[in-house]
């Protein structure tokens, strides 16, 4: 989990060693050796945390190496406030020319012991550079083992969970509740009159009840009378091929002389002892393509009806199992099943009064319909005495991971295989509140301002973006919403938001002040980062008394507070500020201008009257989001602001200046003057955008919107003028969102080969919406 942290960190430092070369020049040698020291710590940091994670030594040494990161990233942050604070308001690009005779400058400021000053970063790198060493000469002071080999045995955790799972696969539940529909098909699939051999692969998240479900099929009476042959091996994470074949063998009785035999020749008897047989091998637990891939030559095509049965959490893995595959996603229980898992479970306690029936149901219904945390629940309920039941409600989710290491342990397992640049990503999921729709513009947004989406040649959104897809995937997300192909909104399940939000604890990514619940959701610690309020009067003296400097975000549910935005250009090093509920009109001050930092901005709904021109300060600033009612003036000059790729607003009645902003991505609700007085070619990166047309006089045409040739949605309001022809935009061949509000004469008659990507349309006429159409 660390390893997320400090390759995150090295990353940081990575893009300042390129951005700011001149600012580093000084001290760039002492940079890249902190940087070096990291990369190597990161190579053990894995291997360390999973193996000897019970290891008290082993934590101690990977805390170290967090607060070390955590401290690197401090320093550089500072170093570049302090810069501008001392010199200038001038243009980074302006100083670069006399950034010698300015350090000059700093080494006398520093002889006089003044104020701290740009010339001390030199002596902090390398008092960073010489804990690092210390960290390491501990480790071996201390006896730990070398990381550099493979270490040995698994972790306690992991190792009981591994025995878990081989010795409850064969487990036969007497009563399966709920997926009738899901046996029905799956059943018809392994019965079907198809003599190939072919994979079913079934997925979902950890804990759903595939190996219940997959258990069910394999004991029935049908399948075992058409099926000559049947093995079950469970996979898990930590697995070896050659241990995998063994057990396969051992599973149809074909025991002899196997111990010694390699993995090739393990392959070639089961092969051999298969040929002529209808087999059925179920393989549960699949958390990687290679296990498959390794196994698959070992079964041969009999062309008698041979299945193998693959479960796995990773939708990828699901699909890329073979050729010849029927993916089958598991779902979650409905309402009524899991109300009668539950009953099960409880022995009908939950029934003996109406209190109880409405205990139970609320706790139910927070279970999500995941099968496991019913069923561990259920067993924790019915041992407990009714009034008891009460304590359980309002501590659902601890009581649930205190009463079963095994569904915690299911859901690490999840988070624990994820590449290191997820872990954040996912964790970041934990600061949004229980059951809270989450909106994926917003996260892929705030997630490229953390930092936690790596800077190369492709597009940082679309490299999020894949992200989400992988989360969802691996059924860490649920998608909820979708629109023209792409996930619009997801949700957390909240025993997987529990999970995140206790690692993210470890990590002291973020503290939750919730007034209700109380302000001790996550991390405590001062110098926690990232600050998030869910509600409270007390919240906005909350954040005064902690005035932690080293705050990166501030995201706030529901607060009414006028003057929030003022009280946060108190912490120098914000990074990103989302207000968007804070839904009264707000000021933004002209000290806003001082965060440097500062690369996300979302006022939604915050009625912004007036945007400063100190903000034209911003050079990070990537999103500038104040949509609401009003028309708030911006500085028209807004081209100063290169690095912002999201620009919205209602900006109806004036021009700005956006001829330059290549980065652009988005651009809505801008004036037509805007976009005639545009050199729209510029626009290389524009996928959104949206204009208001007030022109009573002028037919619109779409001529000059047919330059954007990366254009994904497009949204044109009119007040009562006619649209011209939509033939223009077959050059926007991208063009998958339109919506279009004015009068239209007529459509093209073959739309699709006009925009032949095009998957949702919207008219409106008269601003009544009389055509809504997906394709």
């Amino acid at each position: 989990m660390v390893d997320a942290v400090v390759s995150y960190v090295v990353r940081r430092l990575g893009d300042y060693l390129i951005q700011e070369a001149a600012f580093l020049r000084g001290v760039r040698r002492e940079v890249e050796s902190l940087k070096k020291d990291l990369e190597w710590m990161l190579c053990f940091i894995k291997d360390a945390e999973d193996k000897q994670f019970d290891n008290g030594l082993i934590r101690q040494w990977v805390t170290d190496i967090q607060e070390i990161a955590y401290d690197c990233e401090d320093v550089l942050d500072k170093f570049m406030l302090q810069f501008h604070e001392e010199g200038t308001a001038r243009r980074r690009q302006g100083l670069f020319a006399s950034i010698k005779k300015y350090y000059s400058w700093i080494v006398a400021r520093t002889a006089s012991h003044k104020e701290p000053n740009l010339y001390s970063i030199g002596k902090e790198i390398e008092a960073l550079n010489k804990r690092l060493k210390e960290v390491f000469d501990r480790s071996r002071m201390y006896g730990l083992k070398a990381m550099d080999n493979k270490l040995e045995g698994d972790s306690k955790a992991l190792g009981k969970l591994k025995q878990l799972r081989k010795t409850t696969s064969f487990a036969l539940e007497k009563h399966v509740v709920g997926f009738e529909d899901d046996t029905s098909t799956l059943l018809a699939k392994l019965l079907e009159d198809d003599s190939r051999r072919f994979v079913i692969s079934i997925w979902g998240t950890g804990g759903l009840g595939k190996t219940t479900l997959v258990r069910k099929l394999y004991h029935s009476s049908q399948v075992k009378s058409k099926f000559q042959r049947c093995a079950w091996v469970s996979v898990s994470r930590d697995y070896n091929i050659e241990d995998l074949l063994r057990r396969i063998i051992k599973s149809f009785n074909f025991t002899d002389m196997i111990d010694k035999l390699s993995e090739e020749e393990l392959k070639r008897f089961l092969h051999n002892s298969l040929q002529g047989y209808s087999y059925l091998v179920v393989i549960d637990d699949v958390w990687e393509t290679i296990a498959w891939e390794s196994l698959r030559i070992a079964f041969p095509e009999n062309n008698n009806g041979s299945r193998v049965i693959i479960t796995t959490r990773n939708k990828f893995v699901a699909e890329f199992s073979d050729e010849r595959t029927y993916v089958h996603k598991l779902r979650f229980l409905r309402e009524d099943e899991s109300w009668e898992l539950f009953c099960e479970k409880t022995s009908g306690k939950a029934n003996e009064d109406e209190g109880l029936w409405k205990l139970g149901k609320e706790m139910v219904q927070k279970c999500g319909g995941l099968p496991l945390a019913i069923v561990v629940l259920g067993g924790l309920l019915s041992t407990k005495r009714s009034q008891e039941w009460r304590f359980v409600r309002g501590h659902i989710w601890r009581d649930l991971s205190s009463g079963s290491t095994e569904i915690e342990n299911l859901l690490a397992l999840s988070f624990n295989d994820l590449p290191y640049q997820l872990k954040l990503c996912f964790l970041y999921l934990g600061h949004y509140p229980e059951d809270h729709e989450i909106q994926t513009w917003q996260l892929i947004r705030q997630w490229v301002a953390e930092g936690f989406i790596p800077q190369n040649e492709e597009i940082m959104e679309d490299v999020a973006y894949r992200y989400l897809n992988e989360l969802i995937n691996r059924s860490l997300i649920q998608t909820d919403k979708t629109r023209a192909g792409r996930v619009v909104t997801c949700r957390v399940h909240d025993l997987l938001r529990d999970l995140a939000m206790q690692m993210a604890k470890q990590l002291n990514l973020f503290h939750i002040y919730d007034e209700i619940k109380g302000s001790t959701l996550s991390s405590s610690k001062s110098s926690c980062r990232r600050q998030v309020i869910y509600s409270g009067a007390g919240a906005y003296s909350q954040i005064l008394q902690r005035h932690n400097p080293l705050l990166r975000s501030l995201i706030i549910f529901n607060l009414r507070q006028r003057d929030i935005l003022t009280m946060c250009t108190r912490f120098k090093l914000l990074r990103a500020i989302n207000l968007s509920s804070v839904l009264f009109e707000l000021i933004i001050p002209e000290e806003v201008g001082k965060l440097i930092h500062l690369k996300y901005l979302v006022l939604r709904y915050s009625e912004v009257k007036y945007v400063p021109e100190s903000i034209l300060n911003l050079v990070s600033l990537q999103t500038l989001d104040i949509i609401s009612g009003s028309c708030p003036q911006m500085p028209t000059e807004i081209c100063k602001l290169q690095e912002l790729r999201h620009l919205s607003g209602n900006f109806s009645g004036q021009y700005l200046r956006v001829d330059n902003l290549t980065n652009l991505q988005t651009l809505k609700y801008i004036e037509s003057e805007t976009l005639s007085r545009t050199n729209l070619e510029k626009l290389v990166n524009l996928r959104e955008l949206g204009i208001v047309y007030h022109d009573e006089e002028k037919v619109f045409n779409f001529n000059s919107i047919a330059q954007l040739k990366n254009l994904r949605s497009l949204l044109v309001h009119l007040l009562d003028n006619p649209f011209d022809s939509l033939q223009p935009l077959s050059h926007c061949q991208d063009l998958m969102y339109l919506s279009l509000c004015g009068r239209i004469e007529k459509l093209p008659g073959k739309m699709h080969t006009v925009l032949p990507n095009l998957e949702y349309l919207r008219l409106e006429f008269s601003y009544l919406v009389v055509i809504r159409c997906l394709y």
